[in-house]
């Protein structure tokens, strides 16, 4: 027999009374109207440059512009121009299409050249073409992100989703939907077939509307979309039973994160096989990108070396004027993968104060720091041989500074106030980065400078790109002339 619900009914939460709109409508239509964009703006170029192209040309122009436009749809597909993320993201809309759009440009270009036609197709035309169809493209899709904006704030693409299982577990889950505005999900409330007092009549703000058997009634309404079974892994014989009766039934349904894996619901989920594993952690720039970093490295630290070598030939020998001693000085450092090297620098301190064990980071007013040292320091003048160290390979030009083991913060060793300070080192450290230019450069006196200098390296580390590099770049050249917090 059907075990029955004796659970009072509960009304659904507003906005769940009527199914949503599937985004892939939206999508297609983005997809025609960009694809229109393109055909139009290409027939009206053609139309405007009449008295270029001549009459008898117009069909061959016509032909050009319809293999663009699919060209277009093709390569805009493959960016993810289409991508859910790309639908409410102007700036992920804007890079993808731009990027579709030049694509195709290039694509048309080497066809010409291929088939030897190239030099029967105006410039003018090409060119025209090409600057008024690129606008038209991004001011549509800033048309269309508006308009699908202002649709999922009104609900219209969410799906009635249901959690099964009230626990903290299911608690968790729905907080983390609720506070996820990106999310085209509406939570009707929690079904739980534990009612003897160990489950409460609301969670996470939603109610509780019943057991399997209410859920299951409730799907048969039409009432709901999507299953979230949110009960604990170790629970395998219950999870086995809510889900083969759920199968039964019409809608998806899925499984949440165990509780303990919610500290990792960031993480991409990929194929091992038929197996889904979670990446927990990448390797950060690696493969092509590492290449790219590497040859930053080599012709920018080459060109930088030739451009400032007049300069470090004016240091030297003011340092030599300045205080007897070497001009150069190494001292140890962590690198990548937690490797010692030997960092280069100008000599800044009298030769009878340097410091190459248990190093104590200068300070204000600093009686070991030189004259010439301390207008050196100022400046990160003193910083220019490590040049040397990134045509060695040892560091790159952006990247987190290099620290010796023994350097402390507020006393205590800087392994010590962060556990995880070792990322640091998942990269090669860098004469500059994202964490200098911020303003957190100088002496870490105190343990809040130090986790805000950590937090500055590893997003760099996260978000790392060639521009980042460059931007990076451009802003030490800034901090440069405005110096702060060095001595």
């Amino acid at each position: 027999m059907r075990k029955l619900d004796t659970t009072p009914a509960v009304p659904l939460v507003p906005g769940a009374d009527k199914p949503g709109l599937p985004l892939d409508v939206v999508v297609w239509t983005v997809r025609a109207v960009e694809f229109g964009v393109v055909l139009i703006s290409g027939l009206v170029t053609t139309g405007y440059f009449i008295d270029v192209i001549g009459p008898l040309d117009v069909a061959s122009y016509h032909r050009i512009v319809m293999l663009a436009a699919v060209a277009f749809a093709v390569l805009a597909e493959t960016i993810g121009c289409y991508d859910i993320d790309a639908q409410f993201s102007l700036r992920q809309a804007w890079q993808r299409v731009a990027t579709s759009w030049f694509a195709s440009a290039l694509f048309m270009v080497t066809l010409g050249f291929l088939l030897k036609t190239s030099d029967q197709v105006s410039r003018a035309w090409s060119i025209g073409w090409f600057v008024s169809g690129g606008l038209l493209l991004l001011a549509a899709r800033v048309a269309m992100t508006v308009w699908v904006r202002r649709l999922k704030k009104r609900g219209i693409f969410n799906q009635r989703v249901a959690i099964f299982g009230a626990g903290p577990q299911g608690a968790r889950l729905a907080s983390y939907i609720q506070t996820h505005d990106r999310l085209t999900i509406t939570l009707i409330g929690f079904f739980d077939d534990r009612r003897d007092g160990r489950v409460p009549d609301r969670a996470a703000d939603l109610p509780v509307l019943g057991n399997l058997v209410a859920l299951v009634d409730r799907i048969r309404e039409g009432n709901i979309d999507q299953v979230i079974v949110a009960l604990p892994w170790s629970a395998e014989m219950r999870l086995q039973q809510v889900v083969s009766t759920l199968a039964l039934t019409p809608v998806r349904i899925r499984l949440a994160p165990d509780l303990a894996s919610f500290v990792f619901a960031r993480r991409p989920v990929v194929l091992l096989g038929e197996m889904p594993v979670m990446t927990l952690f990448e390797r950060p720039i690696s493969g092509v990108d590492a290449g790219l970093k590497a040859i930053e490295d080599r012709v920018l630290g080459g060109l930088a070396l030739l451009i400032v070598s007049p300069l470090m030939l004016l240091i030297a020998i003011a340092i030599r004027l300045d205080s007897p001693g070497p001009i150069l000085f190494r001292q140890p450092r962590e690198g990548f993968n937690n490797k010692p090297f030997r960092v280069f620098k100008f000599r800044s301190m009298y030769v009878d104060r340097l410091e190459t064990d248990n190093i104590q980071q200068a300070s204000r007013h600093d009686p070991r720091v030189t004259r010439l040292g301390r207008f050196l320091r100022v400046l990160s003048l003193d910083e220019l041989p490590q040049l040397f160290n990134v045509l060695q390979g040892d560091m790159s030009l952006v990247g987190p500074r290099p620290h010796a083991a023994s350097t402390r913060a507020g006393g205590r060793l800087f392994s010590d106030v962060v556990s995880s300070y070792a990322a640091r080192h998942k990269v090669k450290p860098g004469i500059t980065g994202w964490a200098q230019v911020c303003g957190w450069r100088g002496e870490t006196d105190t343990e809040d400078k130090l986790v805000k200098r950590f937090e500055h390296d590893l997003y760099y580390i996260e978000n790392w790109s060639i521009w980042f590099d460059l931007y990076i770049l451009m802003r030490t050249a800034v901090a440069l002339v405005t110096p702060r917090n060095a001595f």
